[in-house]
């Protein structure tokens, strides 16, 4: 992921609309307070396949990206392998692709 991916789940965070942990993303993702989920790829193989059926199940985007210690940096906590977006324009927000262009000097 890029920069500008982590500095929106920063801020995020610090506008208190970010879940962490296993069960407590678990229950937004049952409750419908959860937008978007995502997930470490170095996750466990079980809780990637337990968030990838809740997920599906309850039509919540699922990201998986980065490593747990990334993802914990990003928003100024230890290690995190699960993070819930409660908020639908930071969800949106943290879904779009980065596009990068190249700037080329003026001959």
């Amino acid at each position: 992921m890029n920069h500008k991916f982590y500095n929106n789940l920063g801020l995020a965070m610090r506008a208190r609309k970010l879940a962490t942990g296993d069960e407590i993303v678990l229950k937004a993702v049952r409750s419908g307070e959860a937008k978007l989920v995502i997930m470490a790829e170095d996750a466990s193989d079980n809780t990637k396949k337990k968030f990838q059926d809740k997920c599906s199940t309850y039509n919540v985007p699922l990201l998986i990206t980065s490593t747990r210690g990334e993802l914990g940096a990003s928003i100024g906590k230890e290690a995190r392998v699960l993070i819930a977006v409660l908020d639908t324009g930071f969800a949106k927000m943290l879904k779009q692709p980065v596009i990068t262009a190249e700037v080329k000097g003026i001959d």
